[in-house]
């Protein structure tokens, strides 16, 4: 049965529409059509109208979330909580993460979201493997023992687990060092599908820049894990900022990076280039005050998590409150900054045919948000998850 969505502003992906509803049915939009063209006995669904309706954010690095925490606990029940712990934060679609680990405990992840993906509206889109082949000169909270460099069967296993994934419409996002990972390997993963992305690396430029032209197509939160610009030394950062075909990941949560930089990254970057992510970890969601990471105590501190040394681990953030402190600190556009939740993220995992815009024939994920921007309700495949439901459920 289709089912009229209407009442709010509708954002597109493309623009900003008032007076109209969103046709909605078999978990699939229809069509996006004036309110008072609507057919008389159309099922309608009236939503408030000082909200705004808006394509379904898409995180592309979540640790955990509402307790959870995948490296914890790699299982089809862990991914699946995770994506809807974060739909209280907007997001109707994301990778969960697993950082560098054991390879037993990484196959483990790997088959967990195989699985997953058999699940209609889990919100799960594939998997994003930080790691292993990561620079042990900046693991970040990454465990050292765990680093690697790639070998023939890992090569083989993770480009078949890409093809996978990729036939279920779902994706494999690697983060690496290209320092560490030849050209050669790059250009095979990125042939068996998989989205590739240079993080946690101290490359040089030119390095870099050779691996972007290998098949690397994006930067992990970058200038996090990453050397800073020297004058004679650029390196990664710098290899991000003037890569017009990469994207960039950030974490917009006030720690991670100056507000000052982002500024510059959405200077210097093209427009469409910029993608948010949370790198949230298992806190978000929950009044936790401490969690465990690969045997390390993480603590929550005024907005931060940190080692108890100081070292940042992850975010305590979602992605609504990304979209907020891009337009109220970096004086983003809204429009813009729904799309680098969205549509930007949905490019960056080669989706948007499917996802990132509410148009004719794209899935029916979707994000209302309040005046505030904080988050009233998402559909995941045409089915609605209330705010508060979702919060009674994770608490």
């Amino acid at each position: 049965m289709t089912q009229a969505l209407l009442g709010p502003r509708v954002f597109t992906g493309e623009r900003m529409l008032d007076g109209h509803a969103v046709l909605v049915e078999s978990g699939r939009i229809v069509a996006v059509t004036p309110a008072h063209a609507l057919p008389q006995d159309i099922a309608r669904h009236a939503l408030p109208s000082d909200h705004l309706l808006a394509p379904g954010f898409i995180d592309l690095q979540v640790n955990g979330a509402g307790g959870v925490l995948f490296n914890d606990t790699p299982t089809v029940e862990a991914a699946i909580a995770i994506a809807a712990a974060m739909r209280r934060g907007g997001a109707t679609g994301l990778l969960p993460t697993f950082i560098t680990d054991a390879p037993e405990r990484t196959a483990q992840a790997c088959a967990a979201i195989e699985a997953a993906l058999a699940r209609e509206g889990s919100g799960v889109l594939g998997l994003h493997l930080e790691g292993p082949f990561i620079s042990p000169e900046r693991p970040g909270v990454h465990d050292t023992r765990f680093i690697r460099d790639p070998d023939e069967a890992t090569l083989a296993s993770l480009c078949s687990l890409a093809q996978r994934l990729a036939r279920q419409g779902a994706r494999l996002l690697m983060t690496l060092a290209p320092e560490r990972v030849p050209d050669s390997a790059i250009a095979r993963l990125f042939a068996a599908g998989a989205v590739l992305a240079a993080g946690h690396t101290a490359a040089s430029h030119e390095r870099a820049h050779q691996a972007v032209r290998a098949g690397v197509r994006g930067f992990t939160h970058l200038f996090n894990a990453m050397p800073p610009i020297g004058n004679r030394q650029p390196g990664p950062v710098l290899a991000g900022l003037d890569s017009d075909e990469a994207w960039c990941s950030v974490i917009a949560d006030g720690f991670h990076v100056h507000p000052a930089n982002l500024r510059l990254l959405l200077k210097v970057k093209p427009k469409g280039k910029v993608v948010l992510v949370t790198d949230a970890m298992s806190p978000v969601g929950t009044a936790a005050t401490s969690f465990t990471l690969c045997g390390r105590t993480i603590l929550r501190r005024d907005g931060r998590l940190v080692t108890e040394d100081g070292t940042l681990a992850g975010a305590d953030i979602d992605l609504a409150h990304a979209v907020r402190n891009a337009v109220e600190w970096l004086g983003v556009p809204l429009d813009e900054a729904l799309r680098m939740a969205s549509l930007y993220p949905a490019r960056a995992l080669g989706m948007e045919q499917e996802r990132g815009r509410i148009a004719a024939g794209h899935r029916a994920d979707l994000t209302l948000l309040r005046a505030d921007l904080t988050i009233a309700a998402t559909w995941v495949a045409g089915r609605e998850h209330r705010a508060e439901d979702l919060a009674s459920a994770t608490n």
